[in-house]
């Protein structure tokens, strides 16, 4: 599968900030496990890999991280640079461009980013730790392309008949 120059940046832009393809994959893992028997990383994997093809996920990639290092660096004017570097409860922007990509897949996207997003697993929690940086976007992004590879996923497997 070709990688387009603006895959390639926002693939750039994660490891940038410390998120692996490997992390999203096992977050998929993590929510698909339950339903899907024997399911491995490598399955997982793929379908991660292919929605980071989708333009709208790049888009939003580099969106959310741009926003997130300007916060970080403190580019921003207030009251914005407050808010995006507390990650306020009730500014829901980041969850609005995480939302375009778990729309990408279905309703089921949603409750898989739903149930994500509140639990906050592994890599999840890291990113929404105040301590280790500005990650207000890139935590609501990586919980939609987890929730969308594994709507991907659940789709495949019923029209394999399998699930």
């Amino acid at each position: 599968m070709a990688t387009s120059q603006l895959e390639a940046y926002a693939l750039q832009l994660l490891q940038e900030r410390g998120v692996t393809v490997e992390q999203i994959g096992e977050l998929v893992l993590f929510l698909q496990e339950k339903y899907i028997p024997d399911l491995d990383l490598e399955v997982c994997l793929k379908h991660v890999k292919h929605v980071l093809t989708k333009r709208d996920v790049q888009n939003a990639i580099i969106t959310g991280i741009t926003l997130d290092k300007l916060a970080e660096n403190k580019q921003l004017e207030d009251p914005l640079q407050s808010i995006i570097e507390q990650d306020e409860g009730l500014y829901g922007i980041d969850e609005v461009i995480a939302l375009s990509i778990v729309n990408i897949y279905g309703s089921i996207g949603f409750t898989n980013f739903g149930y994500i997003d509140k639990v906050k697993p592994g890599l999840l929690a890291r990113l929404n730790d105040k301590t280790n940086g500005c990650h207000t976007f890139l935590d609501d992004i990586v919980g939609a392309i987890a929730a969308a590879a594994s709507s991907r996923l659940a789709h495949t497997v019923s029209r394999l008949g399998e699930g």
